[in-house]
């Protein structure tokens, strides 16, 4: 998702930087309270106290709104520069971060209530599900492909299918207790035992794909 709406270079800058942080905020809050169908552009402009000629200065359209809104939540634990491995970092210590900013943001209140809220309205509107994809599952784990690939290319880890190996990290980093908190049959594994949990899923990723003697 590209911010090609986002605030104009100039004096004005970090005022209209606020009032597009604003604007994705109060859509944060309604998309979630209301509904996608249920949230206007007017109903955003006034939660954010803004215009609605300043909503749509930011934001072509809704659909626009909510993927940048799904984006901006990823981006608050994940972002987008936590997929690159600096030359000072271990393997393992990246992939430790990455688990527990994944860990932390699919067991989220936010991020819980946006999924159910896209399987209850995703058979009613397919195009919804794709948006939702795109903009928050598929971002990340593209990042984490490109990732993995170099990692492979280092030798560190050998690694032959980069995407399969991501969807692998991050479905075991989710394990049953998000599947739980998702139905509301749980609560979220939070303090030690969250710790625990991403470091032995690293472990065992680590475990995996370390490469063997030849």
């Amino acid at each position: 998702m590209s911010d090609n709406n986002a605030a104009h270079v100039g004096p004005g800058r970090p005022k209209d930087l606020a009032k597009r942080q604003a604007i994705l905020d109060a859509a944060k809050k309604l998309f979630l309270s209301n509904g996608y169908a249920s949230t206007s552009m007017d109903a955003v402009a006034a939660e954010a106290g803004v215009s609605k000629l300043t909503v749509y200065s930011h934001f072509n359209d809704k659909e626009t709104l909510f993927s940048a809104a799904v984006v901006a939540k990823c981006e608050e634990q994940l972002p987008t520069l936590i997929f690159e491995l600096p030359p000072d970092t271990s393997v393992e210590n990246l992939l430790l971060s990455i688990g527990r900013g994944f860990h932390q943001l699919v067991n989220s209140d936010e991020s819980v209530n946006l999924h159910r809220l896209i399987m209850a309205l995703g058979s009613q509107d397919p195009k919804l599900s794709q948006m939702f994809i795109q903009a928050g599952p598929e971002r990340v784990l593209q990042g984490m492909e490109r990732l993995l690939g170099k990692i492979d290319q280092l030798g560190t880890l050998r690694i032959d299918k980069p995407r399969n190996a991501a969807e692998h990290f991050f479905c075991m980093l989710k394990g049953g207790a998000n599947f739980r908190v998702l139905f509301g049959c749980g609560q979220p594994l939070t303090g030690a035992a969250a710790e625990a949990h991403v470091r032995e899923v690293v472990e065992l990723f680590m475990r995996a794909y370390r490469p063997g003697p030849d």
